[in-house]
């Protein structure tokens, strides 16, 4: 079995690609930029990049506090 033939095409033909631009919105963000996906319930605590971002900072300070000194 060749390597393109080995998984079943599930694509539906709505769904067709073929005219897709691959990178067409890459130059929007920073080269720095790293997405992820939250789960809902966590987006909804998090709805927008500085909440998230603030909130991570105070756990990065808080392990820092009780990190053992390397």
């Amino acid at each position: 079995m060749t390597e393109s033939r080995k998984y079943k095409d599930t694509m539906r033909p709505e769904y067709d690609m073929r005219g897709g631009v691959r990178g067409k919105y890459v130059k929007r963000f920073p080269t720095d930029v790293v997405m992820v996906t939250l789960e809902p319930d966590v987006a909804v605590a998090f709805p927008d990049a500085a909440s998230v971002n603030e909130a991570l900072r105070v756990l990065l300070k808080a392990a820092k506090k009780v990190a053992p000194a390397a």
